[in-house]
């Protein structure tokens, strides 16, 4: 890409339930263009390639790699082969448009971020929740403290996920390609959510298990937390119950409360204040169903990382941020492993 009017030129890696929202995205955004799709089935690239009008498939990401029309990678393999597409992304000399979770190692997560700024190339992550309507009012209400003194903030995230799903896809439940489960594939949201808005972990104490599905990763957990503003809070996430509920958050401060799901803000009270909950628009949950996810925040941030390029700045979730979560994920695996509590760097 050498001037700042031409076309971005995307190649997505990883043709599975999450890349059609990664083409649409592209596609549908007037500044970029989506050229290429690889996958090791290459009967899936070719089956989106079709949807999406894009005329070059590939089965060896490696060998996409070498075409050199292609400026952003965006990775939608299985959440364990994050790192590896990304790094070679990075040393070809593209940008990176990374699913969540970043990865599912701490060290594997910091070799991606270290290959991006060895490469001089951008390295964004998609946690769209960041960008939707009532995160932001939210986020922008603690940041003018209206709240007060942090106190509580909780996030309960239940989602409904079959048998059948797991048995979907080799990778899904496992610990090896999954990096978890209830937590770092559904509840990965919510989480990096909660402690954007209440600030870093201090430290975690948790309880997970497999108590319904048949997998080797949990399907419930529930946690204790403590974050650096001296505020606790409780995260519980779940595939395991049914019917899968919409997300939620609650935030509570000395001077105010704030509670808010995906279909908007719930409560919106601060003291001596008869302030109005602002408007708000409902977040497509995909609590029950994961194919319902909305993608106007695939879209948002897609743009974002093309002007990132353009500006020569971080993106809004760069891999910096897009670690935390993964990172508090990880403390709160180790706290239930060990019984103890365990501390955040």
């Amino acid at each position: 890409m050498n001037e700042l009017t031409e076309k971005v030129k995307f190649a997505i890696v990883g043709a599975g339930v999450i890349a059609p929202f990664h083409a649409k995205a592209i596609t549908n955004n007037p500044n970029a263009e989506l050229v290429a799709i690889a996958d090791v089935e290459p009967a899936k690239a070719s089956k989106l390639a079709g949807e999406y009008g894009v005329g070059t498939v590939y089965a060896d990401y490696e060998e996409m790699l070498k075409n050199e029309e292609i400026d952003v990678i965006s990775v939608c393999t299985p959440s364990g082969l994050h790192g590896e597409v990304a790094i070679a992304a990075a040393q070809a000399g593209k940008h990176i448009f990374c699913e969540k979770p970043l990865e599912i190692t701490s060290a594997k997560m910091q070799q991606m971020i270290d290959a991006a700024e060895q490469y001089n190339v951008k390295l964004g992550c998609v946690f769209q929740r960041r960008v939707m309507p009532s995160s932001l009012v939210v986020k922008k209400a603690v940041e003018e403290g209206k709240l007060g003194k942090l106190v509580l903030g909780d996030a309960y995230l239940k989602y409904y996920r079959s048998p059948e799903y797991y048995r979907s896809a080799g990778w899904r439940g496992t610990w090896a390609l999954d990096g978890g489960g209830a937590l770092m594939n559904q509840g990965v949201h919510g989480i990096d959510l909660i402690q954007w808005l209440m600030g870093d972990v201090e430290s975690v104490f948790a309880r997970s298990a497999a108590l319904v599905r048949d997998i080797e990763v949990e399907d419930t957990a529930v946690a204790v937390v403590k974050y650096k503003c001296g505020a606790f809070g409780v995260i519980q996430g779940t595939t395991s119950v049914y019917p899968g509920l919409e997300t939620r958050f609650e935030l509570h401060g000395e001077n105010g409360s704030i509670i808010f799901a995906d279909s908007g803000i719930k409560q919106w009270k601060f003291a001596n204040s008869d302030e109005a909950a602002p408007e708000a628009g409902a977040f497509v949950s995909s609590s029950s169903d994961p194919s319902k996810i909305a993608d106007s925040g695939h879209y948002v941030l897609c743009e974002d990382l093309i002007q990132a390029i353009r500006e020569d700045r971080e993106p809004l979730v760069s891999g910096k941020e897009a670690k935390k979560s993964v990172d508090l994920i990880l403390a709160i695996y180790e706290s239930a492993r060990t019984g103890k509590e365990v501390f955040l760097g």
